[in-house]
C-alpha cells in the first residue's frame, strides 16, 4: 500500500487539483470528499441529479474513466471526453424531473459555464445548456443522452 507524496493528485487521472477538503466543483455547497469524490471512487449515485453533478465534476478534474463508466454503452462516443484547455467554471441546475431513488429514468436540465480558447489565441467564456436523460442499469444511474 504506498502513500501519496504531498501535492500528488488523489488519482493519476484526476489532475486538476481538486482535493477532498476543497469545495466541490458541482456547487452543492459540500466538500469534494463529501460530494462527488465518493462517486468518482465507485460509490453509486443515489439520484440522476447526483450523477449529473458528479459527471460535471469529472469534466472539471479530468476524470475520463468516470465519464466512460457513467455513460450508457449504447450512446457513449469514443473518447477522449475532456478537452485540454477547457476550464469549467460553474454549474447551475435548472430542473430535475424524476431520477429519484425509486425511479428508473430522470431528466436534469442544467447550464455548465466554461472558458476555452477560440482557436485564434483568445480565451472566451461560454456556457452549455442541456436537458440530459438518465437511466438506471443494473441499479446504477447512467447518462443516456441530451434531449431536445
Amino acid at each position: 500500500m504506498g502513500g501519496r507524496a504531498a501535492g500528488e493528485p488523489d488519482s493519476p487521472i484526476r489532475a486538476a487539483g481538486v482535493r477532498g477538503p476543497a469545495p466541490c466543483p458541482c456547487g452543492s455547497g459540500r466538500t469534494y470528499a463529501q460530494c462527488c469524490e465518493p462517486l468518482h471512487d465507485g460509490a453509486p449515485a443515489p439520484t440522476a441529479e447526483a450523477l449529473m453533478r458528479s459527471r460535471y465534476t469529472a469534466f472539471v478534474v479530468g476524470d475520463e474513466d468516470y465519464l466512460f463508466r457513467t455513460w450508457h454503452p449504447r450512446t457513449r462516443p469514443e473518447g477522449p471526453y475532456c478537452h485540454p484547455g477547457t476550464q469549467w467554471t460553474g454549474l447551475t441546475i435548472h430542473e430535475t424531473v424524476g431520477g429519484g431513488a425509486d425511479d428508473e429514468t430522470g431528466v436534469v436540465e442544467f447550464t455548465a459555464s466554461y472558458r476555452a480558447g477560440d482557436g485564434h489565441g483568445a480565451v472566451v467564456a461560454d456556457a452549455l445548456r442541456e436537458r440530459s436523460c438518465f437511466t438506471r442499469r443494473a441499479g446504477r444511474w447512467l447518462y443516456l443522452d441530451a434531449v431536445g
